[in-house]
């Protein structure tokens, strides 16, 4: 563990600078520190040539990375059509999986991209970031380590981190896209690569042309499937349960989230603004085909989590038991080629993660900006020069992405280690148990966490290096 940990380290340390930078805004006190952000999102920055005809990108899937691409697209004045089988389905999952975080880089790209979509993003959002989160022993409910969101971002002139609705932010992106781009019920099925263009298969028959085809249609896309054959999702060991509740802890003005750990299991506690706390149990089981029957997974959770500290407890005490959801949580290896030809894969349908650290959404984001703009370099609609550009985004975008993959997968492997105190439970030391003697590691685990979260947390909220 210790291994792999100095090998996360090492490979933020040596990321390189400039792939995805940002304009320092109003939020910085601070104003001879200017990241810059690259002009290709900048129309009055970048004019379009003369006789230049831009592309069209049809892009399958209308959830977050789908609808910033297309918007991003938009404004750089590209034709662009997604085609969404569901709407009302995505918005049924958002509330299935929660609020989504939006940390500072993936705010500062919606900054870059639309600066009136981000500020109403914004303001729908409840901010976290400027007050105190890290991780908690599950059991006592002391702090394990924290980590400073707040100091990283005002110091680069970014938007702190919030949290937002899902169904809300999907709403502000789909009215600033159009509902004439965003087509509903409207699945793709199929695609077929010609030498001058790219044909969609809906399923119902339809088919529509385009120089470029994005597959943003999820951990299970369609896409993904036809370019590189059916592969099955691997599961994490663990499902999660979540909640909402209008219980309000004494502790909201000091507390943004904090992660409770515990032994196989993790219990995450965050405010999401209008008096509502939202919460995540994760817990290691074999894969379930259903849910809990119906009226049994708060009584489930009250057994799981019965005996750890106070604030857990009352959490799932105080929601109701028709708030409470349950879904397995599944990822895939890293692939380190996002596309074929004119088709190129972004988001959860390149890269899906695990929950754990709240990042999947804002890699999405942060792939509509890098893939924008290297489309907008194409000088032309040959095929090559796009080959060209798509493979350029996946490896600026493979090494970071990589990094946020594998510290997910190291977050689910450090719960099957996680043991504060020596259990001796049998023999005759076993009664030594009731002393709660600290097991010798977790001191050392302990420190090393707070010598790296602060670096490794820099480096994802604040953008590319």
């Amino acid at each position: 563990m210790l291994a792999s940990f100095q090998s996360l380290n090492s490979c933020i340390q040596n990321q390189s600078y400039g792939i995805l930078d940002f304009r320092a805004k109003k939020y910085s006190k601070i104003r001879s520190y200017c990241v810059r952000c690259k002009s290709s999102l900048d129309p009055t920055l970048n004019e379009e040539k003369e006789g230049k005809r831009k592309l069209k990108i049809l892009i399958a899937g209308g959830g977050i990375g789908g609808l910033v691409l297309a918007l991003a697209a938009k404004h750089r004045g590209f034709e662009v059509e997604v085609f969404e089988k569901d709407l009302s389905l995505v918005r049924g999952e958002g509330q299935h999986r929660g609020p989504i975080q939006l940390v500072s880089s993936a705010l500062a790209v919606l900054e870059a991209i639309d600066e009136n979509v981000a500020k109403q993003i914004m303001e729908a959002g409840c901010v976290t970031g400027n007050r105190t989160n890290g991780f908690a022993d599950g059991v006592s409910g002391e702090w394990f380590t924290k980590f400073d969101l707040s100091s990283p971002a005002v110091s680069r002139g970014l938007p702190i981190t919030r949290v937002i609705c899902r169904m809300e932010l999907q709403d502000i992106l789909v009215n600033a896209v159009g509902s004439d781009i965003v087509r509903n019920n409207s699945k793709v099925v199929d695609f077929i690569e010609e030498p001058s263009k790219v044909t969609v298969i809906l399923e119902d028959g339809q088919q529509y042309h385009g120089d470029v085809l994005v597959g943003a249609d999820g951990i299970w896309s369609k896409v993904r499937s036809k370019l590189f054959g059916r592969q099955e999702a691997k599961y994490s060991n663990y499902t999660c349960y979540s909640g909402m509740t209008k219980f309000v802890p004494p502790y909201i003005d000091s507390v943004g989230y904090r992660i409770f750990l515990g032994l196989n299991q993790c219990f995450v506690a965050l405010d999401v603004g209008n008096g509502n706390m939202q919460w995540f149990a994760f817990h290691k089981q074999p894969p379930m085909s259903t849910d809990p029957p119906e009226g049994k997974k708060k009584k489930l959770l009250e057994e799981i989590f019965g005996k750890w500290c106070d604030e857990v407890v009352a959490l799932i005490q105080e929601t109701p038991e028709n708030m409470i959801l349950q879904r397995d949580i599944y990822d895939r290896d890293m692939i380190y080629s996002w596309g074929i030809g004119r088709v190129a894969l972004l988001g959860d349908a390149a890269h899906p993660l695990q929950p754990n650290l709240g990042q999947g959404g804002c890699m999405a984001i942060e792939d509509c900006y890098q893939l924008i703009h290297e489309l907008d370099q194409v000088p032309n609609t040959g095929s090559d020069a796009i080959c060209s550009a798509l493979r350029r985004y996946a490896k600026k975008r493979i090494r970071r992405v990589g990094i946020v993959h594998a510290a997910t997968r190291m977050a689910s492997e450090m719960l099957a280690l996680y043991q504060p105190c020596i259990q001796f439970k049998t023999g005759p030391l076993a009664h030594l148990s009731t002393l709660q003697i600290t097991h010798p590691a977790f001191p050392m685990a302990r420190a090393f966490l707070q010598y790296l979260l602060p670096e490794f947390m820099t480096w994802m909220i604040a953008g590319h290096g």
